[in-house]
């Protein structure tokens, strides 16, 4: 079974309490059926894709390799569970797809908590987080389908699949809250930034005119000149 614990985070301004529960990452779900490369990896990542990871430093490109990361565990624990059995298959399949989502749950964890990482020092994500809202139902359908029609597996992973389907509807309630609230506030900074470049434009226009018109005036003075005879008796 899974084990879960609590730490107590603070509600920054801006944000209800109630997105902020589950966007917060209250909940931070270990996996010992995971069986990980690695004690402290319980998503198994190969080394490449911690390389695909680390490279991938923008909010929304991390958010992005993630959801990758993902799919392709889902898509290789739905071709297991789905596979006709194999004679010469010594091993225990149904552990194995068990493994498989339960590195898929651990992956959709670390994306939580990179999320509120990045909501909590205020970067700009929407645009991850609207990859997001578009590719988890996708998989949510996956793991619906599974629920919906078992297969010899289906008592192996039946908890895994419970937590998974569980953890992913909170990924997108919390995703959808986080990129209105992220919409408001850019939404926001934009329309001051347009404001200020308006006024910027307007404040040159209005200094471009004023030295113009000085020049109109000097070159207006420079024509008039001084009178030859008053310079002749002066």
């Amino acid at each position: 079974m899974r084990q879960a614990w609590t730490t107590t985070l603070v509600v920054p301004s801006g944000i209800s309490r109630a997105a902020w529960g589950v966007l917060g990452l209250l909940v931070v779900l270990g996996l010992t059926r995971a069986l990980p490369l690695r004690a402290d990896d319980p998503a198994a990542l190969t080394q490449d894709e911690e390389d695909r990871l680390r490279d991938a430093q923008d909010p929304s490109d991390r958010i992005g390799v993630y959801l990758e990361l993902a799919g392709e565990r889902l898509e290789r624990f739905n071709i297991l569970r789905l596979a006709p059995p194999d004679p010469s298959d010594r091993t225990d399949r149904g552990a194995t797809v068990d493994q498989i989502l339960g590195q898929y749950i651990a992956l959709d964890d670390e994306l939580k908590n990179w999320i509120d990482d990045q909501y909590s020092a205020g970067h700009d994500m929407r645009r991850g987080l609207r990859t997001l809202i578009d590719v988890v139902p996708k998989q949510l359908q996956v793991l619906t389908q599974a629920q919906q029609s078992p297969d010899r597996y289906a008592s192996n992973y039946h908890h895994s699949l419970q937590d998974a389907l569980a953890d992913l509807n909170d990924t997108l309630n919390g995703a959808t809250q986080a990129l209105a609230e992220q919409e408001k506030k850019f939404g926001a900074l934009k329309r001051e930034e347009k404001i200020e470049a308006k006024e910027a434009k307007q404040a040159a226009q209005e200094e471009k005119k004023r030295q113009k018109e000085e020049q109109k005036l000097r070159k207006k003075q420079d024509q008039k000149g001084v009178p030859e005879d008053q310079d002749q008796q002066n």
